[in-house]
């Protein structure tokens, strides 16, 4: 039975598109280039640091105390402070480089494409929500060779909501034309994109690789290709 009443709508860092993996391998690179561990010491430290306080300040912008620009170039600064280096030109540079470098690199979770194919030939409409900068969110769905999978793909800012806001949600399934009680979302944070979707009406399944499940959620996966059992099951009680 074909499901093409059936919407699924991804999430894409961290779901998709192995955020982390990725940032690393930037982040490593842009270290390499500006001889940073002759300033700061070596990169695991950094690294760290990055990840906390890009982690703290994407908070901040969700809930919408921050803006885009303040976060692109605040990361970089206060991690940078951290090791006692004050360096705007350097802050600037590795902005700039990062959000360039970044969205270029491929690793995704494992067996993505096959499921997304799977899921495509089962006759659901796919799409993404992200709450990631449209301009790195296109290089990477084009990059990694996922773009074609996705009819609408909506970025939290265009819509000037963030997710876990229902406004993102509502905006998404009108655009698709979709119903929110025939309607997945996929996602790797439970508050953001599981909670989030459910106040909108929708259905959800949580991606969580670690497999610790620690919300007890029903719908808890922590790999993609079990998706296309799951979801005929999910979809048929509505």
């Amino acid at each position: 039975m074909p499901f093409t009443e059936h919407h699924l709508f991804f999430d894409l860092d961290r779901t998709l598109w192995d955020f982390d993996k990725n940032s690393e391998i930037a982040l490593r690179s842009l270290f390499e280039t500006e001889e940073l561990a002759a300033k700061i010491g070596g990169f695991e430290q950094f690294h760290k640091q990055y990840v906390y306080q890009n982690a703290h300040l994407w908070k901040l912008y969700g809930k919408g105390i921050i803006k885009k620009e303040e976060l692109r170039f605040e990361r970089f600064r206060v991690t940078l402070k951290h090791f006692k280096l004050q360096d705007e030109a350097l802050v600037r540079r590795l902005s700039d480089a990062y959000v360039a470098i970044s969205p270029l690199q491929t690793a995704l979770f494992p067996k993505a494409i096959e499921t997304l194919e799977a899921l495509q030939q089962m006759g659901y409409k796919l799409h993404i929500i992200t709450n990631g900068f449209q301009e790195v969110q296109s290089v990477k769905l084009e990059n990694c060779g996922m773009r074609a999978f996705f009819d609408v793909v909506v970025c939290s800012e265009f819509v000037g909501k963030n997710k876990p806001d229902p406004a993102i949600f509502k905006y998404a399934l009108n655009q698709a034309g979709a119903k929110a009680e025939k309607s997945v979302m996929i996602g790797d944070d439970y508050h953001v994109d599981v909670a989030g979707a459910l106040r909108a009406g929708m259905q959800a399944v949580w991606f969580d690789p670690t497999a610790k499940n620690t919300y007890n959620y029903e719908n808890c996966i922590a790999e993609l290709g079990v998706l296309p059992e799951l979801l005929p099951g999910l979809l048929l009680t509505h």
